[in-house]
Protein backbone atom coordinates (compact mmCIF):
# COMPACT_ATOMS: atom_id res chain seq x y z
CA UNK A 1 0.00 0.00 0.00
CA UNK A 2 3.40 1.81 0.12
CA UNK A 3 1.49 3.79 -3.36
CA UNK A 4 -1.82 5.38 -1.62
CA UNK A 5 -0.06 8.83 -1.13
CA UNK A 6 2.63 10.09 -3.40
CA UNK A 7 5.16 10.59 -0.69
CA UNK A 8 7.71 12.41 -3.39
CA UNK A 9 5.91 15.98 -3.24
CA UNK A 10 7.83 18.94 -2.78
CA UNK A 11 8.02 19.22 1.22
CA UNK A 12 5.73 21.92 2.17
CA UNK A 13 7.48 25.43 3.50
CA UNK A 14 8.63 25.97 7.09
CA UNK A 15 6.70 28.15 8.89
CA UNK A 16 8.16 30.88 11.11
CA UNK A 17 10.77 29.55 13.92
CA UNK A 18 8.12 30.01 16.70
CA UNK A 19 5.21 28.73 14.90
CA UNK A 20 7.53 25.74 13.54
CA UNK A 21 8.96 25.34 17.32
CA UNK A 22 4.93 25.10 18.79
CA UNK A 23 4.17 22.54 16.02
CA UNK A 24 6.82 20.26 17.10
CA UNK A 25 6.44 20.66 20.53
CA UNK A 26 2.66 19.82 20.59
CA UNK A 27 3.42 16.61 18.74
CA UNK A 28 5.66 15.79 21.45
CA UNK A 29 3.16 16.63 24.25
CA UNK A 30 0.83 14.09 22.36
CA UNK A 31 3.25 11.58 22.09
CA UNK A 32 4.72 11.61 25.45
CA UNK A 33 1.38 11.47 26.83
CA UNK A 34 -0.27 8.53 24.71
CA UNK A 35 3.01 6.53 25.40
CA UNK A 36 2.74 7.11 28.73
CA UNK A 37 -0.84 6.64 29.23
CA UNK A 38 -0.54 3.54 27.71
CA UNK A 39 1.88 2.27 30.18
CA UNK A 40 -0.23 3.02 33.30
CA UNK A 41 -3.08 1.16 31.31
CA UNK A 42 -1.32 -2.15 30.45
CA UNK A 43 0.16 -1.86 34.46
CA UNK A 44 -3.50 -1.65 35.42
CA UNK A 45 -3.14 1.70 37.03
CA UNK A 46 -6.19 3.56 35.13
CA UNK A 47 -9.74 2.37 34.63
CA UNK A 48 -12.11 1.67 31.30
CA UNK A 49 -10.19 1.41 27.80
CA UNK A 50 -7.83 3.78 25.44
CA UNK A 51 -7.93 4.45 21.99
CA UNK A 52 -4.66 6.38 21.32
CA UNK A 53 -3.12 8.27 18.43
CA UNK A 54 0.33 7.85 18.15
CA UNK A 55 1.83 8.26 14.50
CA UNK A 56 -1.31 10.50 14.25
CA UNK A 57 0.14 14.04 15.75
CA UNK A 58 0.46 16.18 12.85
CA UNK A 59 -3.55 16.75 11.85
CA UNK A 60 -4.16 17.72 15.13
CA UNK A 61 -1.11 20.30 15.86
CA UNK A 62 -1.14 21.23 12.18
CA UNK A 63 -4.99 22.10 12.25
CA UNK A 64 -5.26 23.65 16.11
CA UNK A 65 -2.45 25.93 15.55
CA UNK A 66 -4.93 28.51 13.31
CA UNK A 67 -7.31 28.10 16.08
CA UNK A 68 -8.19 30.70 18.64
CA UNK A 69 -9.55 30.35 22.06
CA UNK A 70 -12.88 31.17 20.70
CA UNK A 71 -12.68 28.61 17.95
CA UNK A 72 -14.13 25.24 18.55
CA UNK A 73 -13.28 21.50 17.32
CA UNK A 74 -15.06 18.04 17.66
CA UNK A 75 -13.09 15.07 18.18
CA UNK A 76 -13.38 11.30 18.14
CA UNK A 77 -13.27 8.23 20.11
CA UNK A 78 -9.54 9.06 19.63
CA UNK A 79 -9.51 11.98 21.38
CA UNK A 80 -6.54 13.20 23.54
CA UNK A 81 -4.14 14.53 20.47
CA UNK A 82 -7.40 16.63 19.43
CA UNK A 83 -7.39 17.98 23.24
CA UNK A 84 -4.24 18.44 23.99
CA UNK A 85 -3.52 20.81 20.79
CA UNK A 86 -6.98 22.66 21.25
CA UNK A 87 -5.24 23.66 25.11
CA UNK A 88 -7.08 21.47 27.43
CA UNK A 89 -4.92 21.02 30.54
CA UNK A 90 -2.75 18.21 30.46
CA UNK A 91 -3.74 17.80 34.60
CA UNK A 92 -7.42 17.84 33.76
CA UNK A 93 -7.14 14.71 30.82
CA UNK A 94 -4.62 13.06 33.43
CA UNK A 95 -7.73 13.12 36.51
CA UNK A 96 -10.60 12.12 33.86
CA UNK A 97 -8.81 8.97 32.65
CA UNK A 98 -8.45 8.44 36.81
CA UNK A 99 -12.51 8.58 37.44
CA UNK A 100 -11.49 11.96 39.62
CA UNK A 101 -13.78 14.95 39.54
CA UNK A 102 -11.36 16.58 38.86
CA UNK A 103 -10.99 15.85 35.24
CA UNK A 104 -12.30 17.36 32.28
CA UNK A 105 -15.29 15.79 32.70
CA UNK A 106 -15.45 15.19 35.97
CA UNK A 107 -14.54 11.98 35.53
CA UNK A 108 -17.36 10.53 33.66
CA UNK A 109 -16.48 10.82 30.13
CA UNK A 110 -13.10 8.78 30.55
CA UNK A 111 -10.45 8.49 27.73
CA UNK A 112 -13.01 8.40 24.76
CA UNK A 113 -15.18 11.53 25.72
CA UNK A 114 -12.08 13.77 26.68
CA UNK A 115 -13.06 17.72 26.30
CA UNK A 116 -13.83 20.63 28.33
CA UNK A 117 -16.17 23.51 26.15
CA UNK A 118 -13.81 26.09 28.48
CA UNK A 119 -11.39 25.32 25.77
CA UNK A 120 -13.40 24.89 22.50
CA UNK A 121 -13.71 21.56 22.58
CA UNK A 122 -17.26 19.94 23.99
CA UNK A 123 -16.76 16.23 25.01
CA UNK A 124 -15.97 13.73 21.99
CA UNK A 125 -18.43 11.74 20.82
CA UNK A 126 -17.15 7.95 20.48
CA UNK A 127 -20.13 7.59 17.24
CA UNK A 128 -18.37 7.53 14.64
CA UNK A 129 -18.79 10.36 12.25
CA UNK A 130 -21.05 11.43 15.48
CA UNK A 131 -18.82 14.74 15.21
CA UNK A 132 -19.79 15.93 11.62
CA UNK A 133 -23.26 17.10 12.34
CA UNK A 134 -22.12 17.89 15.59
CA UNK A 135 -19.63 20.49 14.22
CA UNK A 136 -22.31 21.69 11.13
CA UNK A 137 -24.63 22.56 13.88
CA UNK A 138 -22.03 24.62 15.84
CA UNK A 139 -21.00 26.08 12.49
CA UNK A 140 -24.62 27.32 11.73
CA UNK A 141 -24.36 28.96 15.70
CA UNK A 142 -21.10 30.91 14.77
CA UNK A 143 -22.33 32.02 11.84
CA UNK A 144 -26.17 32.49 13.24
CA UNK A 145 -23.99 34.71 15.88
CA UNK A 146 -21.42 36.38 13.67
CA UNK A 147 -18.92 35.41 16.40
CA UNK A 148 -15.94 34.98 13.42
CA UNK A 149 -15.37 31.67 15.03
CA UNK A 150 -14.45 28.08 13.11
CA UNK A 151 -14.98 24.64 13.79
CA UNK A 152 -12.44 22.34 12.87
CA UNK A 153 -14.46 18.70 12.99
CA UNK A 154 -11.85 15.80 13.36
CA UNK A 155 -13.18 12.14 12.31
CA UNK A 156 -11.17 9.08 10.35
CA UNK A 157 -11.18 7.57 7.32
CA UNK A 158 -14.02 4.98 8.98
CA UNK A 159 -16.19 7.90 8.81
CA UNK A 160 -16.18 8.75 5.66
CA UNK A 161 -19.29 6.01 4.43
CA UNK A 162 -21.21 6.91 7.41
CA UNK A 163 -24.71 8.62 6.83
CA UNK A 164 -23.99 10.94 9.40
CA UNK A 165 -20.81 12.46 7.49
CA UNK A 166 -22.86 12.71 4.33
CA UNK A 167 -25.94 14.63 5.88
CA UNK A 168 -23.38 16.55 8.16
CA UNK A 169 -20.89 17.52 5.06
CA UNK A 170 -24.12 18.76 2.71
CA UNK A 171 -25.16 20.50 5.41
CA UNK A 172 -21.96 22.56 6.10
CA UNK A 173 -22.13 22.93 1.84
CA UNK A 174 -25.47 24.02 1.50
CA UNK A 175 -25.16 26.57 3.79
CA UNK A 176 -21.64 27.78 4.04
CA UNK A 177 -20.74 27.26 7.58
CA UNK A 178 -17.46 27.85 8.96
CA UNK A 179 -16.31 24.45 9.19
CA UNK A 180 -13.50 22.83 8.25
CA UNK A 181 -13.60 19.07 7.67
CA UNK A 182 -10.39 17.21 8.78
CA UNK A 183 -10.40 13.72 7.80
CA UNK A 184 -7.17 11.63 9.77
CA UNK A 185 -7.23 9.20 7.30
CA UNK A 186 -4.87 6.31 8.91
CA UNK A 187 -5.68 3.78 5.84
CA UNK A 188 -7.78 1.43 8.58
CA UNK A 189 -11.29 1.76 10.17
CA UNK A 190 -10.76 -0.46 12.80
CA UNK A 191 -9.26 -3.33 10.95
CA UNK A 192 -10.44 -2.67 7.37
CA UNK A 193 -8.32 -1.16 4.83
CA UNK A 194 -9.55 1.98 3.05
CA UNK A 195 -9.54 0.34 -0.42
CA UNK A 196 -12.06 -2.26 0.96
CA UNK A 197 -14.68 0.29 1.41
CA UNK A 198 -13.94 3.29 -1.54
CA UNK A 199 -13.34 2.85 -5.33
CA UNK A 200 -11.43 6.24 -5.34
CA UNK A 201 -8.21 6.21 -4.13
CA UNK A 202 -8.48 9.92 -2.38
CA UNK A 203 -11.50 10.72 -0.26
CA UNK A 204 -11.08 13.93 -0.83
CA UNK A 205 -12.39 13.67 -4.77
CA UNK A 206 -15.75 12.61 -3.28
CA UNK A 207 -15.82 15.54 -0.97
CA UNK A 208 -15.61 17.56 -3.36
CA UNK A 209 -19.03 16.52 -4.56
CA UNK A 210 -20.66 18.57 -2.00
CA UNK A 211 -19.42 21.84 -3.82
CA UNK A 212 -16.42 22.54 -1.13
CA UNK A 213 -12.83 23.12 -1.94
CA UNK A 214 -10.98 19.25 -0.64
CA UNK A 215 -7.33 18.78 -0.74
CA UNK A 216 -5.63 15.59 0.41
CA UNK A 217 -1.94 16.23 2.56
CA UNK A 218 0.61 14.35 3.39
CA UNK A 219 -0.77 13.69 7.26
CA UNK A 220 2.75 12.66 8.47
CA UNK A 221 4.11 16.08 7.68
CA UNK A 222 2.92 18.44 10.23
CA UNK A 223 4.12 21.38 8.20
CA UNK A 224 2.04 20.62 4.84
CA UNK A 225 -0.82 20.08 7.15
CA UNK A 226 -0.03 23.81 8.83
CA UNK A 227 0.02 24.98 5.30
CA UNK A 228 -3.45 23.65 3.84
CA UNK A 229 -5.29 24.44 6.89
CA UNK A 230 -4.03 27.68 7.00
CA UNK A 231 -6.21 28.29 3.74
CA UNK A 232 -9.32 25.92 5.03
CA UNK A 233 -9.29 28.21 8.76
CA UNK A 234 -8.80 31.57 6.69
CA UNK A 235 -11.60 30.44 3.91
CA UNK A 236 -13.87 29.48 7.08
CA UNK A 237 -13.21 32.67 8.68
CA UNK A 238 -13.85 34.80 6.01
CA UNK A 239 -17.40 33.40 5.34
CA UNK A 240 -16.48 31.72 2.80
CA UNK A 241 -17.86 28.38 3.41
CA UNK A 242 -16.37 24.71 4.52
CA UNK A 243 -13.10 23.10 3.49
CA UNK A 244 -12.22 19.20 3.05
CA UNK A 245 -8.56 18.36 4.56
CA UNK A 246 -7.68 14.33 4.13
CA UNK A 247 -4.10 14.17 5.67
CA UNK A 248 -3.01 10.75 5.01
CA UNK A 249 -1.26 9.68 8.36
CA UNK A 250 -1.03 6.18 9.61
CA UNK A 251 -1.28 4.98 13.83
CA UNK A 252 1.45 3.15 15.10
CA UNK A 253 -0.41 1.53 17.76
CA UNK A 254 -3.33 -0.44 17.02
CA UNK A 255 -7.05 0.44 16.88
CA UNK A 256 -7.54 -0.23 20.93
CA UNK A 257 -5.82 -1.18 23.51
CA UNK A 258 -5.89 -5.35 23.35
CA UNK A 259 -5.28 -5.02 19.22
CA UNK A 260 -1.81 -6.50 17.53
CA UNK A 261 -2.25 -5.20 14.27
CA UNK A 262 -2.22 -8.55 12.79
CA UNK A 263 -3.99 -7.90 9.98
CA UNK A 264 -1.71 -5.23 8.59
CA UNK A 265 0.86 -5.50 5.89
CA UNK A 266 4.37 -6.33 7.60
CA UNK A 267 5.88 -4.27 4.47
CA UNK A 268 3.52 -1.60 4.75
CA UNK A 269 4.40 -1.13 8.34
CA UNK A 270 7.46 -0.56 7.93
CA UNK A 271 6.72 1.76 4.94
CA UNK A 272 5.25 4.05 7.40
CA UNK A 273 6.77 3.63 10.60
CA UNK A 274 10.05 5.12 9.11
CA UNK A 275 7.74 7.58 7.77
CA UNK A 276 7.23 9.14 12.22
CA UNK A 277 5.82 12.48 12.10
CA UNK A 278 7.95 13.11 14.60
CA UNK A 279 10.83 12.26 12.72
CA UNK A 280 10.46 14.21 9.74
CA UNK A 281 9.72 17.19 11.98
CA UNK A 282 12.88 16.80 13.51
CA UNK A 283 14.94 16.38 10.85
CA UNK A 284 13.46 19.16 8.90
CA UNK A 285 14.03 21.34 11.77
CA UNK A 286 17.85 20.54 11.78
CA UNK A 287 18.66 20.59 8.32
CA UNK A 288 16.86 24.25 7.75
CA UNK A 289 18.89 25.51 11.24
CA UNK A 290 15.85 26.00 12.48
CA UNK A 291 16.47 25.00 16.04
CA UNK A 292 19.66 22.73 16.99
CA UNK A 293 19.68 19.56 18.78
CA UNK A 294 19.91 20.50 22.23
CA UNK A 295 16.87 22.89 21.63
CA UNK A 296 14.87 20.08 20.47
CA UNK A 297 16.14 17.95 23.52
CA UNK A 298 14.96 20.52 25.77
CA UNK A 299 11.39 20.28 24.52
CA UNK A 300 11.54 16.78 24.59
CA UNK A 301 12.25 16.79 28.27
CA UNK A 302 9.50 19.00 29.11
CA UNK A 303 7.13 17.38 27.41
CA UNK A 304 8.34 14.07 29.28
CA UNK A 305 8.57 16.16 32.79
CA UNK A 306 4.85 17.92 31.98
CA UNK A 307 3.06 14.64 31.58
CA UNK A 308 4.23 13.05 33.95
CA UNK A 309 3.56 15.44 36.87
CA UNK A 310 0.19 15.55 35.13
CA UNK A 311 -0.23 11.83 35.31
CA UNK A 312 0.92 11.86 39.07
CA UNK A 313 -1.62 14.59 39.74
CA UNK A 314 -4.20 12.56 38.61
CA UNK A 315 -2.74 9.89 40.34
CA UNK A 316 -3.72 11.58 43.32
CA UNK A 317 -6.37 13.27 42.66
CA UNK A 318 -9.76 12.43 45.05
CA UNK A 319 -12.42 9.74 43.39
CA UNK A 320 -15.75 10.53 43.85
CA UNK A 321 -17.47 9.45 46.88
CA UNK A 322 -21.31 8.61 47.02
CA UNK A 323 -23.70 10.57 45.21
CA UNK A 324 -21.25 12.82 43.46
CA UNK A 325 -20.25 9.51 41.54
CA UNK A 326 -23.92 9.16 40.31
CA UNK A 327 -24.33 12.96 39.42
CA UNK A 328 -25.24 14.12 35.39
CA UNK A 329 -26.26 10.28 35.19
CA UNK A 330 -29.34 9.77 34.43
CA UNK A 331 -31.00 5.93 34.29
CA UNK A 332 -34.56 5.43 34.02
CA UNK A 333 -36.37 3.96 37.33
CA UNK A 334 -37.69 0.80 37.35
CA UNK A 335 -41.40 0.68 37.33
Amino acid sequence: MTDFFEIDRPPAPLPDRDTALHLYRTMRRIREFEDRVFAYFQAGRIPGTVHQCQGQEAPPAGVCAHLRRADYITSTHRPHGHAIAKGVPLTEMAAELFGSPLGCCRGHGGSMHMGNPEYGMPPASAIVAGGVPIAAGMGLGCRMLQSGAVVACFFGDGAFNNGAFHEGANLCAIWDLPVVLVCENNLYGASTHVTLVNKIPRLAERARSYGMPAETVDGNDVFAVYEAAGRAVERARGGDGPSFLECITYRRCGHSRRDQNKYRDQREEQFWMARDPLDLARTRLLQARVAAEGELAAIDRAAAQEVQEALDYGERAPQPEGPEALGNVFCEESA
